[in-house]
Formats: structure tokens, sequence, C-alpha cells
């Protein structure tokens, strides 16, 4: 044991075991820098472009560097930079798709700050897609919810384009170290201090699986910022990459921090139906390019739901394609992008080429599209600095509530979400110094006496049930008697999990289901303690918006 039970009595509240690694002969465990980065998206290079010159970065990333959720962003970044563009409409086309639950603050910030995070990100390398050549004016697109064509993009692969250049930077700058294939176990607090360091919630660092070893390595830092992404696997359905399993959250959870407003979870509307290869985002750029959503009789129903039709906010258009589902019986609606014709491919060549490895010609064909769980709205509650409630501890990105999406995200402002705030980290982090903690008073990881047999069978199994049970449960439309049901079905698997995870020897696929696990979990509570109907939160049992809007704070005291 790292300390004494009667001299912590927080210890016996703890809700998972730590097991400490003694030091290995051949392998540094102990690793000291100035600024831990955990996520290798754009929230976390951003960061670590930022502070670089002024101390040492080491970027943790759960696989290989551009296994991110920035890679698959599609549409592009929304900013103003166009002459007939300002500010106030970017503020007011936020706020109205947040429906009611923004922190306008936040949101003028956002807005205020985007045109200077569009420029840094160009001169780190980002080529944005331009008309009239490499000098000439941004190419703009138009989204859903934007009443202004204000979305800079790279093709159809705005989000690839960024990684690239960012990736690129972040391995030539000496004061950055990328290392991979590192899963994020604990963040490290007095919890795991053999002494006492201070008073205060205060995070030095985490513990990380090296996956190619199976050791325990310790990451000291007097600053930690994650940056890991949303939680997308914990859906049946989902646009996400296998990476998205709520690591972030569950991790700053366990260690203390608050989180908020997670049960708006925002289901993208138009995600390429594919039984066989899985979904694929079908990016709003190509309704804002014209396409039109009809049903299996071609109808086109959006006009009847909303004033933008085929452009409305994202939650609006997810309910009414899943109405409309559930009225015909069918399992898709389609998407039909006849009014590009022949310029589809050149518009759109990477949704094209996926959508002829469906089987349908982009431009020609209807394209079958569903819902799927794309995007969290809420997350690590973080201020305008994007500090957390834990001292020393950042989130940025996906994983963070930040109070810009409110109720339901505008589309393309999560890409210029986490260039701004991982820059005012960065700047703050910087401005506000923090002492080192001792590494001889931090406890080591100790694997000891666990069992090394375990049963993938089983975690797959769990794994699947839980996203089974959130796409069930707690999908587009909800009422409480499903969230209920979905809330003791997740108390008996996190339990089992947990008496897993103590029993046996840790594994990536056994990490990621304890915070699936857990941050489905959270997203449930969440949801129960919402009593009204909101922005991407629907409530059969609670139709009707309430007169004051909250935000929906989780407090764990460990």
């Amino acid at each position: 044991m790292c300390q004494d039970p009667g001299k912590y009595p927080s210890w016996s509240r703890l809700d998972f075991a730590p097991r400490f690694l003694r030091r290995h002969k051949t392998a540094k465990l102990v690793h000291t820098v100035d600024h831990l980065v955990i996520g290798s998206g754009i929230a976390g290079l951003t960061f670590a472009l930022r502070v670089a010159e002024r101390g040492s970065v080491a970027i943790l990333t759960k696989t290989t560097a551009d296994e991110t959720s920035t890679r698959w962003a599609q549409g592009g970044i929304a900013s103003v930079t166009a002459p007939d563009d300002d500010f106030a409409s970017h503020v007011r086309d936020t706020l109205e798709a947040g429906d009611g639950l923004c922190h306008q603050d936040a949101v003028e910030l956002l807005v205020s700050e985007g045109p200077e995070a569009i420029r840094e990100l160009v001169a780190w390398g980002v080529n944005f897609t331009r008309t009239g050549g490499k000098k000439g004016p941004f190419d703009l697109h138009r989204e859903g919810g934007h009443n202004r064509a204000r979305i800079l993009h790279a093709g159809d692969i705005t989000g690839a384009e960024i990684e690239r250049a960012l990736l690129e930077a972040a391995k030539a700058h000496p004061n950055i170290r990328i290392v991979e294939q590192r899963f994020a176990l604990e963040l490290i607090t007095q919890h795991f201090l053999v002494e006492r360091h201070d008073d205060r919630l205060t995070c030095h660092g985490a513990y990380a699986l090296d996956r190619t070893t199976g050791r325990i390595e310790t990451w000291l830092a007097p600053v930690t910022v994650l940056c890991t992404g949303g939680l997308g696997q914990v859906y049946q359905h989902t646009t996400n990459p296998v990476v998205a399993t709520g690591d972030g959250i569950a991790m700053a959870w366990r260690a203390g921090a608050r989180v908020a407003n997670l049960e708006f979870v925002q289901f993208h509307p138009t995600s390429l139906y594919d039984p066989v290869r899985g979904p694929f985002l079908i990016s709003e750029a190509v309704r804002g390019a014209g396409a039109v959503l009809v049903d299996s009789r071609g109808e086109r129903f959006m006009e009847h739901e909303h004033p933008l039709k085929d452009l409305a906010p994202r939650d609006i258009v997810a309910r009414a394609i899943d109405r409309r589902m559930k009225a015909l019986g069918d399992a898709c609606v389609f998407l039909d992008a006849s009014v590009l014709g022949s310029h589809a491919k050149s518009k759109f060549p990477n949704i094209h080429a996926r959508c002829l490895e469906a089987g349908f010609r982009l431009g020609v064909d209807p394209i079958p599209v569903t819902p799927s769980a794309h995007y969290l709205c809420g997350g690590i509650d973080t201020d305008l600095q994007a500090r957390t409630s834990i001292t020393g501890l950042y989130a940025c990105g996906e994983c963070a509530h930040t109070g810009i999406h409110g109720a339901n995200r505008l589309a393309s402002n999560s890409l210029l979400e986490a260039v701004v705030f991982s820059r005012r980290a960065a700047d703050h982090a910087l401005s506000k110094p923090r002492p080192r903690v001792d590494p001889r008073i931090v406890a080591k990881w100790n694997k000891k006496g666990t069992q090394e047999h375990r049963e993938e069978v089983v975690i797959r199994h769990l794994h699947d049930t839980v996203r089974r049970i959130m796409w069930d449960f707690v999908g587009i439309v909800r009422t409480t008697d499903r969230l209920e049901r979905a809330s003791a079905h997740l108390r008996l698997i996190r339990d089992e999990v947990e008496a897993f995870y103590k029993a046996t020897v840790i594994t990536p696929s056994l990490l990621e289901l304890r915070n699936a696990a857990r941050t489905a979990r959270l997203v449930v509570d969440c949801a129960l303690k919402r009593r009204e109907s909101r922005g991407l939160h629907s409530s059969l049992d609670f139709p009707r918006k309430a007169k004051e809007p909250v935000d929906t704070i989780l407090r764990h005291r460990v």
C-alpha cells in the first residue's frame, strides 16, 4: 500500500484499486517533463506547440499519433474570415444552435479569437482550400445552423490535413516528444503520494501502460492536459474512431474532477448506412452544397420541420430522420445529391470513394443514411482558461465542457474550440508556473499478485453490452423508464468490470471497457437529472423546456 488509510481517510472512498509496479532494471519507468499532454489530436498538438518554446513536452498517445478523432473530421472549421461575415452573426448562430444553454462569454471569446487561431494553423502548415490559387481567399462552405458560408476546409478531409500539419510541426520541434502506444491509466493526485504534498486536490501527472511491453510508466509534470477526445464507442453505431472510449472523462472523474452536460450527445444525422463496412460520416457540407434528405417514398420531409429545411441544426435533423424511419419502419433515409451531378467526385472525393465502396454513386444514386453517435457537447467541466476543478489539470477538445456548445453543437465549431481553448490553456499554464512534485514521494505501480488469466471474450461481450444498452435506452429520444433501466444494467456491469480489473493483468481492452462503462453511466446520470427536453436531450416524459436552463453538474468526492 502506498499510504496509511488512517492518515488519509479518503483512501477508503476510492472506487478503484491502484496496483504499483516495482522499478524494472532495464527500462526507465519514471519520466519528468514540464508539460504532459494526453492525446495527439488538434487540441493536444496545439497546446504542445504553444508551450514548447518554454519547456519540455511529452505527448502520450493511446495507439499511433495520427489515430485521433481530428483525423476523421471532414467538414471543416468555422471562423469569421469573409468580408461579408461578422462576429455577431457567428455568435448568434452558435447561441441559437445551443438552445439556450451556451455560455455567452465563452462563445464570444471563441468567435473573437477564431481568426487568430486560423492564422496560427496556417502558419503551422495547414493548407486550407482556396479559390484563385495559393494566395487566394478561402473557399468557404455553409453548413447546418450557419446563416453564412464560413466553414474553412481542405477538400473533404479537413481533419486529416490539420492532423498532418500539426504532427509534422510537433515532430520537428526539439522540445516535444511524442510517445506512442501509451494508454493513460490514472491521474496522479495526492492519493498516489506516500507523503502529503499540499492541501489541494492536485494533479502531478499520470500512470500509463506501455502497450508494447506491458509495463506501467510514471509520467510526472506540474501541468497535465487531457485531450482524449469523445465517447462515441459507448454507442453501438458511431462515426468515431475505435479509440474514442471516454478515457479522459473517466480518468478525470475517478480523480475527483467535475463533469457537466454529458447527456448532450450529438447524433450526426447523415452517417452512411452500410451494414457490411460500418458507418461513415457524410459531411454536412454535402447538404450545404444542395443535397436534400428524402424518405423511402422519395418525399422531402425536412421542409415541414424547420425554416432552414435540410440545413437545420443537427439535433432537429436527427430527430426528424428518427421519426421518419420509425413511422415507415425503415432502417434509413436517403440523401439525394443529384444536384451535384458530375461535380460530386471533384467536390467530395473522399466521400465519393467511400460511397462507391458501398455500391452507391454520389451525385447519381440516393445514398442511404442514418443518424450515428458523433460528438459529445459536455465533458470535464472547465473555465475560460481550460482549467478543471483539479489544480494543475487542464482539459481541451471534445473531452472538455467549455460552455461553447450548450445543448447542441453548431457544425464545425468543435475544431475551432479545440484550437482556441488549447491556446488559452497554454498561455495560462506558462503564466502560472507550478512547482514539481518530488518523484521520491510518488508511489510506483505494482501488479504483483494479479491473475494472469483473462478472458478477452468476456471483455468484448461486456463492451458490446454497454454499446447496445446505450443505443437502445439512451439514444436520440429518451424516456425515464429506459434511462433507469440503463442505469441499473450499467451499475451491474460497472461492478463486474471493477472486480475483473482488480483481479487480472491490465490490458488495453480491459482499460477501454472500464472507461466506457464508467462514462456511459455518467451520461445516464446526467440524462436522469435533466427533467426537460432541450437540444440533444429529448425526453418523452418531459417534452417541454425548463424556464431557467442550467448545466447538469456531477461532482465526485474521492
